[in-house]
């Protein structure tokens, strides 16, 4: 506790006052009603959605308050505590002024959710004793909490009953790098150990033609190449075609080229299409290719009997990326990897470190260390808030999120049918629809014309604070893309969209330097 001896050096005051229950506990009681009042104006729309400033002005304001006064933890402990009150009111308040609003039912941009803040709840608990987890002994309960979510989550995804078959990583692509290193280890034989330079020709990883960045990424630091990476052809739906994927794999096999892995999306981030789960394993079981995939976004349909039939074949993969922190709704980070064969999740990382896995430890103890599956040494305990959230409400929950949200996507997509100034770009499968405004003045411009247009009309859009959208580029054309990751949203909130689009873009053809299709 804070102290008023006067003996004491400032330093030991300081660390006293960084420390103090008291402190802490009117800290937190003040944050909690800050957030409240947060919540309640974001939820209302009550302000802009985006909190637009030049990063350079965000980055002078930041720095300013750390250039300023330090309080004086040496004065007297009632007026220090009132001034730390005070100045902890005013940092907390400077975080929401300058943020983005995901919870605010205009915020339909990236696949980032407005999380459940009751799971927040229970991220703060772990954040605030610093419960960590490498070995079993450093976080009990954050590994117990880790295991029991691993295995319910697994068995909504189609694993066994109690089949402890995955783990908890730190983001999609930490999480596709794991299960892809796995593939390499096990398809590449001592690749861990000595590389996987080869006689002959380089291994490869075949990935949707639409596959995230990071599976790119993922085959640079894992030793392949990027350009080592090809694009699996795409139907006209862009799911992955079975049937050129089997052609593909055939040419590999014939050729003698070392697969590491058939990376498929359930969903993909353009347009969220979801690959024939079930054709494309059936393949790979054919030709003995280990199938990955990347259901970052799209996993959590298992929970829906509704959507549940896009995941079909889910269960099939010799590995799986889920995010908690996108479809589940819980903050971010906390993703799952998944694996077929329970034994898979120790393939990944193959080393000894005698400072940290205790050789006396008891078997089945060491059976949940995650530092033996995960980069992480340290791990955060980050499944505190999927387990809170769901001892909360129940596994319904997360399907009601779903349904809400995938329903919303198909409401979307009637609306820009029905509107003749806007051109929807695919039958969405989910919650992410990409489209394109395009008012009669440009009905007859060319492609990369209306790209444009629409590009500088999100910026507009998104800077005035109305709403949050995002841009993507389809066939290598510029266009709008939502995605309803927000369960409050509603169909009036994406019928005022489309008047706010069409408002920003008449301001933007009205001026003097916009050309026309009659220019």
């Amino acid at each position: 506790m804070m102290t008023d001896h006067p003996e004491l050096p400032d330093s030991r005051r300081r660390i006293e006052a960084a420390f103090s229950p008291c402190l802490t506990g009117r800290l937190a009681h003040s944050l909690a009603d800050l957030l409240q009042a947060h919540f309640q104006d974001v939820t209302a729309s009550r302000g802009r959605v985006l909190n637009w400033n030049s990063p350079p002005e965000n980055v002078a304001l930041a720095r300013k308050w750390l250039d300023g006064q330090p309080l004086d933890a040496a004065g007297k402990r009632d007026s220090f505590a009132d001034d730390v009150a005070e100045r902890f009111s005013a940092l907390v308040q400077t975080i929401l002024s300058r943020g983005n609003n995901l919870h605010d039912p205009r915020y339909i941009g990236h696949q980032v959710p407005a999380s459940s803040p009751l799971a927040a709840l229970f991220d703060a608990v772990g954040s605030a004793t610093n419960q960590v987890m490498a070995i079993y002994e450093m976080g009990p309960w954050a590994s117990a909490v880790e295991r029991s979510v691993v295995e319910t989550v697994g068995e909504q995804l189609g694993l066994p009953r109690g089949t402890f078959a995955g783990l908890i990583t730190h983001g999609g692509s930490l999480a596709n790098l794991t299960g892809l290193l796995t593939a390499r280890n096990v398809r590449v034989p001592q690749s861990w150990e000595s590389g996987v330079a080869r006689p002959g020709r380089s291994p490869v990883l075949v990935a949707h033609a639409d596959a995230h960045y990071g599976i790119t990424r993922s085959a640079g630091i894992l030793g392949l190449g990027t350009q080592q990476v090809l694009r699996a052809p795409l139907d006209d739906r862009r799911r992955m075609d079975p049937a050129q994927l089997d052609q593909l794999l055939a040419d590999l096999r014939a050729t003698s080229t070392p697969i590491v892995a058939v990376c498929a999306c359930a969903c993909a981030t353009p347009i969220g299409a979801f690959d024939p789960l079930e054709e494309v394993a059936a393949v790979c079981r054919r030709h003995d290719v280990w199938l990955h995939v990347d259901a970052a976004h799209g996993g959590a349909a298992a929970f829906s009997d509704k959507y549940r039939h896009l995941v079909a074949g889910l269960d099939q993969a010799d590995s799986v990326v889920c995010d908690a922190h996108k479809m589940m709704f819980v903050p971010a980070l906390c993703a799952f990897v998944f694996y077929r064969n329970p034994q898979h999740r120790f393939e990944a990382f193959r080393q000894d470190a005698p400072y940290l896995f205790d050789p006396s430890t008891p078997g089945e103890t060491a059976e949940y260390d995650s530092g033996l599956m995960t980069i992480e040494c340290t791990k955060r305990a980050a499944a505190y808030g999927l387990w809170g959230l769901w001892s909360l409400f129940g596994r319904q929950l997360f399907a009601d999120m779903v349904d809400t949200t995938f329903d919303l996507g198909r409401t979307f997509y009637e609306m820009l049918i029905a509107a003749p100034d806007f051109v929807p770009l695919h039958e969405p499968e989910c919650n992410i629809v990409a489209f394109r405004y395009v008012p009669k003045q440009l009905a007859d411009s060319d492609p990369d014309r209306i790209g444009e247009f629409n590009r500088t009309l999100r910026r507009r859009l998104i800077e005035s604070g109305e709403f949050y959208i995002v841009q993507t580029n389809l066939d290598g054309v510029g266009a709008l893309r939502v995605t309803i990751i927000n369960p409050l949203t509603t169909a009036s909130h994406l019928s005022d969209l489309l008047d706010a689009i069409r408002q920003v873009g008449e301001a933007i053809l009205a001026e003097p330097s916009q050309p026309t299709s009659a220019d």
